[in-house]
């Protein structure tokens, strides 16, 4: 469950993580993660996320939605069947929170822009 959220830091599991960071579907937490493009999200940024069996990926796209998820991996996940949720960081927090229970997530977080 992520308890916490503000520009630069989340708390997730009640550690506090200042890097954007992966949740595995088992809530393990993955910090100090970057993406090939800064503010692009592609498939190739998530794929140890995407190998993981996961129904829902969600993405908190930044405080201010700043990162944008490329138009790929939209059609990829759809071909697959992964229902894909982006919106900024607080609404990301929500949904998240919301379906942990009673589905398999996944999700990545941009922490600032």
């Amino acid at each position: 469950m992520i308890e916490n959220l503000s520009f630069g830091q989340i708390v997730v599991n009640g550690i506090k993580y200042k890097s954007d960071i992966l949740i595995y579907p088992d809530e393990t937490v993955k910090d100090s993660w970057w993406r090939k493009e800064g503010h692009k999200l592609s498939i190739i940024d998530i794929q140890s996320l995407l190998e993981t069996g996961a129904d829902i990926l969600i993405a908190g796209t930044g405080m201010s939605g700043m990162m944008k998820p490329e138009t790929e991996l939209f059609n990829y996940l759809e071909k697959e069947g992964i229902q894909f949720i982006a919106l900024e960081n607080k609404k990301a927090v929500e949904q998240y929170n919301n379906l942990l229970c009673e589905n398999k997530i996944a999700a990545c977080f941009h922490l600032t822009c």
